[in-house]
């Protein structure tokens, strides 16, 4: 919007010196300006009919061939408004609007204008610089377009192998658990079995501490089976990777920015799983109402040793908004453990911030 007052601030100097210096009637010029001030302030808008720009050429033409003495910044305040135009029109209506504007200015010189020759052939070289540099423009457009095209393809493909790696590690620990349940398990299995047979048989004491020692190695691998049989399920990298599991599966961009202690922090279990959820809702709302493939995540530390959490997205048309379902939810489950969640706009992006306490893993 910044850039937009620039212009405008231009445009206003521009025609403020025309009629300062060079109109025959202030009072009329004074009006010709507010009504095109009116057709600039239009501009502004995401979608502009093309005619308008057309038609604020038209009002600084003829006020420049009735109310005015012969003069330069006419042509110059239509090149300034072709550039404008070059910023939002494309193709064919650009190249029309850019030869509408230079016969104007053709034809003001050779009205007002000494040097009608000279002016003409700058007016023409101006034409032809403005439809480069949109050109340029577009061609840079196409190729950062392209760019994050091929960065968003390269991070899912990123993400797909890394969820391809984890799914082998998985795979293989299952495998070597199996074998261990299948041989170790069972020939331990057989063991206890002829241990208490022949503690039957012989009434040897001996025989039943052997067949404990045997009945606690088989526990011990069961336990062990069970460890590599089990992923980790607490914890700051377990969430990255369950939403890294989300962004695979809904085809949106994460960016995730992991502040410096925070894969430290211990928490339980009931607060991974709300960290996490507190996330998804965030990104499903994110991907909902704001229209976004492309999602920032920020996990920090707190001065305390707290998790702290920023989930933002861009916003392209701004609006009054109140939390939904999901978000309430989320809201109520973090006061329920103890901590906070934040939801606002800022600068044209939506943020849900809050905090997760710390806590030992159950």
């Amino acid at each position: 919007m910044r850039y937009f007052w620039f212009r405008f601030i231009i445009f206003v100097a521009l025609w403020s010196l025309i009629i300062i210096q060079y109109s025959e009637n202030v009072g009329v010029s004074i009006l010709w300006l507010a009504g095109s001030m009116g057709i600039f302030f239009f501009l502004s808008l995401k979608k502009v009919p093309f005619y308008l720009y057309f038609i604020l050429s038209k009002i600084i033409f003829l006020h420049g061939l009735l109310f005015t003495d012969g003069n330069l910044f006419n042509v110059i305040l239509l090149f300034f408004v072709s550039i404008i135009a070059s910023l939002r029109l494309r193709d064919h209506l650009l190249k029309l609007y850019i030869l509408f504007n230079l016969g104007l200015a053709i034809f003001i010189s050779y009205l007002q204008l000494e040097h009608v020759l000279a002016v003409s052939i700058i007016a023409c070289f101006l034409s032809f610089l403005i439809l480069s540099i949109n050109h340029y423009d577009g061609t840079l457009k196409e190729q950062r377009t392209l760019y994050e095209e091929l960065l968003s393809e390269y991070r899912k493909q990123k993400r797909i192998n890394v969820l391809t790696e984890e799914n082998a590690r998985v795979e293989e620990r299952n495998r070597i658990a199996r074998d261990i349940h299948d041989s170790v398990g069972h020939r331990l299995t057989a063991l206890i079995m002829k241990l208490e047979v022949l503690a039957i048989q012989t009434k040897n004491e001996d025989y039943r501490e052997l067949k404990k020692m045997a009945e606690d190695s088989l526990g011990e691998t069961r336990q062990a089976v069970r460890t590599l049989q089990a992923e980790e399920s607490e914890g700051i990298a377990t969430v990255v990777h369950l939403i890294r599991k989300l962004e695979a599966e809904s085809q949106i961009v994460v960016q995730f920015t992991l502040k410096q202690g925070v894969l430290t922090v211990p928490l339980s279990n009931e607060n991974s799983v709300v960290l996490y959820r507190v996330i998804q809702e965030a990104l499903t709302n994110a991907m909902r109402h704001g229209h976004s493939r492309e999602i920032h995540v920020e996990l920090g530390k707190s001065a305390i040793g707290d998790v702290t959490f920023e989930i933002s997205n861009a916003v392209y048309e701004v609006k009054a908004f109140k939390l939904g379902f999901g978000l309430t939810n989320m809201k109520n489950r973090l006061e329920e453990i103890n901590g906070r969640l934040d939801v606002f706009q800022k600068d044209n992006q939506f943020l849900v911030t809050g905090i997760i306490p710390a806590g030992k893993g159950e």
